[in-house]
């Protein structure tokens, strides 16, 4: 298995903003979303400071994130770029698979990017991400560019919340309106 080696509070901006928002969700009954922890093994530990500097992941984790909004079926992970770009190394083959089969089972997934730099966010169903991975598997590029997005897709926090409802019911609206765009290959 991989070794995980603390790097600090490296995604800490974006898992704090969404935590904050699905909590307030819940507690407003729109949603229940859970963060779902990574299963590690600590190999070693700062006594002084009692965190965990050395572990071992115990299995590959699929998503950051799952649970319900207003009935409908919702996972996503949860991706940080200091740059326009995304890489595509920062997804892994296992978390594609397992969004797709969520899909295939009536679920919603997707991915949420925060571009520090731009303090901007971007909320991609996981057709789009699916565009992006089929082409670098075909030899195409292995990152996807800000400028290749949907610029409808990108916003802003609300009121020190994240509109994922708002993307969600967008997300919904595209699905039923899909079958008009097939030339749109991640509409």
């Amino acid at each position: 298995m991989g070794t995980w080696n603390s790097r600090g509070l490296r995604g800490s901006v974006l898992e704090d903003m969404i935590n904050y928002t699905i909590e307030r969700l819940r507690n407003s009954r729109l949603a229940v979303i859970q963060k779902i922890p990574t299963p590690i093994t600590p190999i070693e530990m700062d006594k002084a400071t009692r965190h965990i500097t050395l572990a071992y992941f115990d299995q590959k984790s699929t998503v950051d994130y799952i649970g319900a909004v207003q009935g409908y079926p919702v996972c996503f992970d949860a991706k940080e770029c200091a740059s326009d770009t995304l890489p595509l190394h920062n997804i892994h083959p296992h978390q594609v698979a397992f969004m797709e089969e969520f899909e295939a089972q009536g679920g919603i997934a997707f991915l949420l990017i925060y571009y520090s730099e731009r303090h901007i966010y971007y909320y991609m169903p996981c057709r789009e991400m699916k565009f992006f991975w089929d082409r670098m598997e075909n030899g195409g590029r292995k990152s996807i560019r800000m400028d290749e997005l949907k610029e409808e897709r990108f916003f802003h926090e609300k009121n020190n919340l994240l509109p994922i409802l708002e993307s969600i019911d967008k997300d919904l609206e595209e699905r039923e309106n899909r079958d008009e765009h097939e030339s749109d290959p991640y509409a």
